[in-house]
């Protein structure tokens, strides 16, 4: 079974590099973007078979390691 978490800054939360995307995106010339949020996924591969117990399982680690949850929100896909 696959899980797939998606992570990304909370809205409010200053997020630097999707700035600085957003810049570049403005000086090689594609105008109007008017804001970029960037994030990151992480890809799991599992042995559970049972896709609520591996949602819930992939929950406690994003809860414990993977995300930030302060600052930070998360959204788990399984596959």
């Amino acid at each position: 079974m696959k899980a797939r978490v998606h992570v990304m800054l909370k809205n409010g939360v200053l997020d630097p590099q999707g700035e600085a995307v957003r810049h570049a995106l403005g000086a090689l010339g594609f105008g109007g973007v008017e804001g970029v949020r960037q994030g990151k996924v992480i890809e799991l591969d599992l042995a559970d078979t049972d896709a609520a117990g591996a949602k819930a399982r992939v929950t406690e680690m994003c809860e414990k390691l993977l995300a930030n949850t302060v600052i930070e929100s998360y959204t788990i896909d399984i596959a």
